[in-house]
Formats: structure tokens, C-alpha cells, sequence
């Protein structure tokens, strides 16, 4: 009888242990910059597969809809509210943000952000504000300078080499930051012509409209150089309606899409700077997780080393072709 009663209390006593041993469960906030973006995107599928990894993560996003001051409220609202253990930003404004990823930290929310720094310094990827888990970014003049000497490269022979320069916006820091770095380094080449300036937006049709006016005083153009491979679906159906043969340019986007990966394939554009917005997320939600299991996390990711992504960060169709299983994280 004694025997019995032994055994019948197994299942409770189990029971029991096996409840006391689960891992308590988390909610990340996903804040992207805009929910609407192809790049936020994958930066938030990258999010969510680490936290269907770790398996006791929950995770929701947040619209910045590319406006600093709405994003900056919506992390304000979220600490009040007491419902998140952490958070993965794509800050809309690198240095304002810093002030309510402060009040994050000290709230005890472990901060990742992607893409970008956050702080007044967008050249490194050390901590600018104290306490911060990880920063999954590369540095937008590392970005900008080794895209402007690939331009100086082509332009060698090319007297005038005339360019015409696409950015996001100049108001955001980290697009002024890029600008200013084409601007410093074609600069110095007395044979290199910029010609025009398109602020696109991330957007295909607004880089369509800004090329189309660029076109009406900029003549006998040879280069294209943007920061993001979007600019350059506009800017291509424009050159092509103002009668240049698109594959005889030199065109130099940033992102590495599906797009731009095809187009450089193609023969039709010549090169993408990295960008990887799975791995961002993926690798921002692993160190807030791993912060949150008590883990050490080292500070730094940067995306823009070949270790790290498995590619060249400028990409070619011959570096395409020496990495042939590698795939892009975007469409575009």
C-alpha cells in the first residue's frame, strides 16, 4: 500500500518541479523607425525569429513612421506602461532619442538598437549612452566612404566625371553625415563634377520626381551615387526617359536588396554598400535576450564586417560571383 501511495505522488511531485524550473517569459518592443519600410521590415522578421528561437520571448512592433518625435512619445508611453522587459530601436533621430533610451535603462529595460548608434557620435559603435545592451550597426561614414572611393576609382580616366548624389534626407544626422563624407572625399578630386543633389526619401517615386527636376540642368551625367538602392529605382526610369542608356552610368546604391543584387547581376547597376536587416534584428533581439537571461553581451555587432554578414560590404558582380550562395536579407 505504502508502495503505491509512493508512486501515485510522482506525478504531482513532477508536476510541481518541472513549474518551478520554467523560464520566465519576456516581452520585447520592437521600435522601427517606419513599420512601412521594406528594411524595418526584415529588421522585425529578424526580431521575431529570435525570439521564436529563445521560445519564452514575446514580441510587438511599434510604428515610428520615420517622425523622431512620435517614436521618442511611443517609447515614453511604453516605459509608463510597465508591460516591456526590452526593447530593439530604429532610432528616427540618432542623438534626440537618446534622452528616453535613458529613462529606458533606468527603468531597468534592456535597449538594443539597430542600424544606427544612438548618440551624438555616429562614427562609432561603443556606447555612447550608458548602459545600452548592444548596438547591431555600422557607422554611416565608414558606409559613405568606402562607397565615395569606389566613385573616385571609376572616375579615374573621366575628365569631367559628372555626379549626381541621392540621400535619404539631409535633415536626418545620419544621411547629413553620409552627404557630407561624399561631399568631403569627391571633393578632393578636381576631375569629379557633383552636379546635382536628389533628397529621395527612401522612396522610388520621390526619387523619380527629384531625378526627373535634377535632369532639366544636370546634362551628360556619369554617375549615380546613393545611400539606399530604393533612390535608384526612381532615378534609373528617369535617366532612361531623358535617353541615357542606364547600363553605360556608373550607379552605386546602398542596402544590398533583392533589387540591387539582380540589377548589379544584370549588369544594369554596378555596385550596393551591405546592408543586412535580418541579421540586425536577429542578432539586437539575441543580446537583449541573452541580457534579460543574465548573460554577458558584448556591446559592439557591427554589420559591416565580412565575418559577420559573409560578404564584401561593397558588392560587385565579382564579389557576387565569388560568393554564389550568398543571399540578400530584403527585397527593397
Amino acid at each position: 500500500m505504502k508502495l503505491i501511495l509512493k508512486f501515485a505522488l510522482l506525478p504531482v511531485f513532477f508536476f510541481f518541479y518541472a513549474h518551478s524550473v520554467v523560464a520566465k517569459d519576456f516581452n520585447i518592443a520592437f521600435f522601427a523607425s517606419s513599420s512601412e519600410n521594406g528594411y524595418n521590415q526584415a529588421t522585425w522578421e529578424g526580431v521575431k525569429k529570435a525570439a521564436s528561437e529563445a521560445g519564452n520571448v514575446n514580441t510587438e512592433i511599434y510604428n515610428g513612421e520615420f517622425n523622431a518625435t512620435l517614436q521618442y512619445a511611443q517609447i515614453e508611453d511604453i516605459i509608463a506602461s510597465k508591460k516591456f522587459d526590452g526593447f530593439v530601436v530604429v532610432p528616427n533621430d540618432t542623438v534626440g532619442i537618446a534622452g528616453v533610451i535613458e529613462q529606458a535603462i533606468a527603468a531597468d529595460i534592456k535597449v538594443a538598437t539597430s542600424l544606427f548608434p544612438i548618440g551624438p557620435d555616429l562614427t562609432t559603435l561603443e556606447p555612447q549612452v550608458k548602459g545600452i545592451t548592444a548596438t547591431a550597426a555600422g557607422s554611416p561614414v565608414y558606409g559613405a566612404t568606402l562607397q565615395a572611393n569606389e566613385v573616385v576609382k571609376y572616375c579615374k580616366d573621366k575628365d569631367p566625371c559628372n555626379t549626381i548624389i541621392m540621400i535619404g534626407q539631409k535633415i536626418y544626422p545620419f544621411d547629413k553625415l553620409r552627404y557630407d563624407t561624399f561631399l568631403d572625399i569627391l571633393g578632393k578630386e578636381s576631375n569629379i563634377k557633383v552636379v546635382a543633389t536628389v533628397e529621395g526619401n527612401y522612396s522610388p517615386d520621390v526619387s523619380l520626381t527629384g531625378m526627373t527636376d535634377a535632369l532639366q540642368s544636370a546634362k551628360d551625367v556619369h554617375v549615380v551615387l546613393s545611400n539606399a538602392d530604393q533612390h535608384l529605382l526612381g532615378a534609373e526610369i528617369a535617366l532612361a526617359d531623358e535617353g541615357y542608356n542606364v547600363a553605360d552610368l556608373y550607379l552605386m546604391g546602398g542596402g544590398a536588396a533583392e533589387i540591387a543584387i539582380e540589377a548589379i547581376q544584370a549588369g544594369q547597376w554596378d555596385a550596393t554598400f551591405i546592408g543586412v536587416p535580418f541579421s540586425e534584428g536577429y542578432l539586437a533581439a539575441k543580446a537583449v535576450i541573452a541580457a534579460l537571461n543574465g548573460e554577458k553581451v558584448d556591446p559592439v555587432i557591427d554589420i559591416t564586417k565580412p565575418e559577420v554578414v559573409g560578404i564584401d560590404p561593397i558588392i560587385t558582380k565579382e564579389v557576387l560571383d565569388a560568393n554564389p550562395n550568398w543571399k540578400p536579407e530584403w527585397g527593397g
